[in-house]
């Protein structure tokens, strides 16, 4: 699957909107505009500020103005050459399905980044019906973006075996999920040894993984967000899943490794990548 890079492709991006904090929305949108794709954006919700790290927030479920937001696109002629999904609502997901449903056309990229779960445990507010809930829209997806605990909740996999995981296993996640329905499978922030970081990507229909690491520097809170969503740019320009993986991972990394210069900024806050976008811009260039 390679995408033509001569026009301006766009990207319809369904996930919430914190007002503090990088992730979500404040992320997808300037990463894929950044990108060259015109970056269009539903709020699934709009929050205080994220839920990690920060002592409380609010939320307000905009789940009722997803699909009356779309049906008044029904005048205008458009196409959506993606349609990229991340953290949703715990009620939200069937709405999500009606909206792709309804949108998606035989080229339109389904891309999901799962975003419900870390460290063994769904975020707050999940409840377990969620995972089954998310199971559905995997079904819908070309890609998905799980980290490796929201990999074993949708694949049924005791949690337990996190603590100790080797390629092998991560693997075998993979394939299990690329039952479901995904051409591509991408775990992210993978630790095959301490010193490192990556990730590990299943293509389906070559049967074949891919792996890049780089140098473990340290855990932020968006990091997983921004990795998707450069991906997804990356993928929309023309680059393989190989070269796509290499840009929107080392895209990251520089993002933590300025993030680092800034001593009074906590690692939950989120990502200062607006400083790393033209190391981004650079990276797409090189084609």
């Amino acid at each position: 699957m390679r995408m033509n890079p001569n026009k301006q492709k766009r990207c319809l991006t369904l996930q919430d909107y914190s007002c503090m904090g990088r992730c979500s929305l404040s992320e997808a949108l300037p990463t894929l505009s950044a990108c060259g794709i015109e970056a269009v954006g539903i709020p699934t919700a709009i929050l205080s500020n994220h839920t990690a790290g920060f002592k409380s927030w609010t939320y307000r479920d905009l789940k009722e103005d997803i699909l009356p937001i779309i049906d008044k696109w029904k005048d205008y002629e458009h196409h959506f050459d993606a349609i990229y999904t991340g953290y949703l609502g715990d009620s939200q997901v069937p709405i999500i399905l009606k909206a792709i449903d309804s949108l998606r056309t035989k080229d339109t990229l389904i891309a999901v980044d799962p975003a419900f779960a870390d460290n063994k445990k769904l975020y707050p507010g999940f409840k377990e019906t969620h995972i089954e809930e998310m199971r559905k829209l995997l079904k819908k997806a070309d890609i998905i973006f799980p980290n490796l605990t929201e990999a074993c909740f949708l694949a049924n996999e005791e949690m337990g075996k996190i603590d100790q995981y080797d390629e092998d296993f991560v693997k075998s996640v993979e394939m299990k999920l690329a039952n479901e329905a995904p051409s591509f499978v991408i775990i992210s922030g993978i630790h095959f040894n301490p010193k490192e970081v990556g990730c590990l990507a299943y293509d389906k229909k070559r049967g074949a993984f891919f792996k890049y690491s780089t140098e473990n520097i340290g855990e932020f809170h968006g990091a997983g967000d921004l990795f998707a969503s450069s991906f997804v740019g990356s993928f929309l320009n023309g680059f393989s899943l190989e070269e796509s993986l290499r840009i929107s991972h080392n895209f990251v990394h520089e993002a933590m490794r300025i993030t680092l210069e800034n001593k009074d900024l906590p690692s939950f806050y989120g990502l200062e990548f607006e400083r790393a976008i033209p190391y981004l811009i650079k990276s797409l260039s090189k084609k």
